[in-house]
């Protein structure tokens, strides 16, 4: 029988917040370099942003991989915060609707499959 533990939620609680400041920087590096690059209008509705509206426009990575950051900017694109939620929205939408397509998985287990035999005893 395992050994039942308690967390150490001090640890968990430190992982955590290191992970977070870890993307933290990692989306202020990129963010910053596309607001440079792109003026600050959302590519769908067409806002503009500035001042302290600007922090209301968000970086999507259009092939949905935050590691693919190019120096260029290829796989960036600004938007809303409200265009951003709807990206987003519509490729889990997606996902949804392929998996009901596809039909449901097969059955692998048959819970009666010697049940006949049983009752023949």
């Amino acid at each position: 029988m395992p050994k039942h533990t308690t967390p150490d939620h001090a640890r968990l609680d430190r992982v955590v917040a290191e992970a977070r400041k870890q993307r933290e920087q990692r989306e202020a590096g990129y963010r910053e370099r596309a607001l440079k690059i792109y003026p600050h209008i959302c590519g769908r509705c067409g806002r503009e942003f500035a001042g302290e509206r600007l922090r209301e426009l968000t970086v999507h990575h259009r092939d949905h991989n935050h590691d693919n950051n190019p120096s260029d900017g290829s796989n960036w694109e600004l938007l809303c915060l409200y265009c951003h939620d709807n990206e987003h929205s519509r490729v889990m939408d997606e996902v949804v609707r392929d998996r009901q397509e596809s039909g449901p998985a097969a059955a692998t287990h048959n819970p009666f499959a010697d049940l006949k035999a049983l009752l023949k005893k």
